[in-house]
């Protein structure tokens, strides 16, 4: 189900978190449609089903593409959370994040997983161009980081949630984000959920649009940049449908051997820990490189009203 928005001049990022959510500025969207849910497990199957699209994860690597690896990594997979086994480093990542070969869509947590239990979860491990896929084969496409704040918002400008500005509004747990301080080795189960819910767990947002925090890190269609352009100081000025960066300028610096564009991704996912990774909120955002789909992240579509045709040209004569 699609949820028709208005549009309108919002004010985009936080000046209050992440340095990359920077500066707040205000841009206006056109008005747009938007999936009430994130794609699920069932709605993919039934696009791979009709097509019979083989995902990124589900290819066999080329191995031009990665001359130094083993022969033994140049089979499909992709990344995995793996809860660690007590306190570690939050500083590095690879301690809870796994390359799993035979991980894919359709066994989310490797190669002896399954989604037949998990049919209206969200669903995960699909690249940029995977998800392009599916949005062109409903008639849809992905949405604007503009789009997708825009659309989280709710209709609450600036605050620093999508349901207002405290975190668990009369204590009430507002989104499937990590339950306790002790990322990433135990929850408290508070969620009753320790990788994704089912789609519409949690309350709705101000558009009855769910999970636009939490759950997983959604796709978008722009390309990464490091900050926001400055506010054009008046809302008259604001720009119209931005579109974020270019590819060039989306590479990772601290790895230049490796020339793969990052989209910005939006909403956090189960895996945001306070103590760690308060994302889940509008303003945040994260760099993904379009070639890797992980165990967190998904999408949904948006669709956009065709232009209307131009109005004739008053007359000027007096005929």
């Amino acid at each position: 189900m699609a949820v028709e928005l208005p549009g309108g001049v919002f004010a985009m990022g936080s000046d209050d978190h992440y340095p990359e959510e920077a500066p707040t500025h205000r841009v206006r969207v056109d008005a747009f449609s938007i999936d009430a849910t994130t794609v699920t497990n069932a709605e993919f199957a039934a696009f791979v089903a009709e097509t019979g699209y083989v995902t990124v994860a589900e290819r066999d690597p080329d191995p031009a593409d990665f001359p130094d690896a083993p022969a033994e990594s140049l089979q499909p997979g992709s990344m995995v959370f793996v809860p660690t086994r007590g306190p570690v480093d939050l500083r590095h990542l690879s301690q809870w994040w796994r390359w799993k070969p035979g991980a894919s869509w359709r066994h989310p947590r490797g190669p002896k997983s399954s989604i037949d239990q998990l049919l209206d979860h969200p669903v995960v491990h699909v690249a940029h161009e995977d998800a392009l896929a599916y949005a062109a084969w409903v008639g849809a496409s992905l949405p604007t980081e503009a789009e997708w704040e825009y659309a989280a918002r709710g209709g609450l400008d600036g605050t620093a949630y999508t349901w207002g500005q405290d975190a668990r509004p009369g204590g009430r747990l507002m989104a499937n984000t990590w339950d306790g301080p002790d990322f990433p080795w135990r929850s408290s189960g508070e969620s009753g959920f320790l990788r994704t819910a089912p789609v519409g767990s949690f309350p709705a947002n101000g558009y009855g649009l769910f999970d636009m925090a939490g759950n997983v890190w959604e796709w978008t269609d722009d390309w990464w940049t490091s900050r926001h352009p400055d506010d054009a100081g008046s809302p008259c000025c604001a720009p119209e449908n931005p579109r974020g960066g270019d590819l060039q300028a989306s590479y990772d610096p601290a790895q230049p051997q490796f020339r793969v564009g990052r989209k910005v991704i939006k909403g956090g996912s189960h895996l945001c820990a306070d103590t760690y990774c308060l994302r889940y909120r509008p303003a945040a955002r994260r760099p993904q490189p379009i070639d890797t789909g992980m165990s967190h992240v998904g999408f949904r579509c948006v669709r956009r009203p065709e232009a209307a045709p131009a109005a004739a040209p008053e007359r000027t004569d007096h005929a």
